[in-house]
């Protein structure tokens, strides 16, 4: 099937779901975190599914993978303000978030550093 579109990216949709995933989470925060941790946490994963967006949409290969390199970099980030959010007490571990952390992190290594 060829690629129409960066919404048919696997990586994009599992990207996508996993800022869903940090949405549902971080409502339930503390209030004191709402322009905190939690908003700290939200504007790092929507910015995985807006590189790789941003990065398909430029259409050369060079600036595709520059953005799928700060796509790695806001999942990093990601990662650790979750592992953060739960050593607080705000959250408990996500299996779900955990295996999509994994899968996209994955995925977007095998794009930035494909086998020769």
């Amino acid at each position: 099937m060829k690629t129409k579109s960066f919404k048919d990216l696997i990586v994009w949709q599992k990207a996508y779901r996993l800022v869903l995933e940090i949405y549902k989470i971080t409502k339930d925060f503390p209030k004191s975190e709402t322009y905190g941790l939690a908003q700290q946490m939200r504007r790092a994963a929507v910015s995985l599914p807006s590189n790789i967006a941003e990065g398909y949409g430029r259409r050369h290969k060079t600036e595709y993978k520059q953005f799928l390199s700060i796509a790695y970099g806001s999942l990093s980030e990601s990662e650790t303000q979750y592992l953060l959010s739960i050593d607080l007490g705000y959250t408990k571990k996500s299996d779900i978030i955990e295996n999509l952390l994994k899968e996209v992190g994955s995925m977007l290594y095998r794009m930035i550093y494909p086998i020769r």
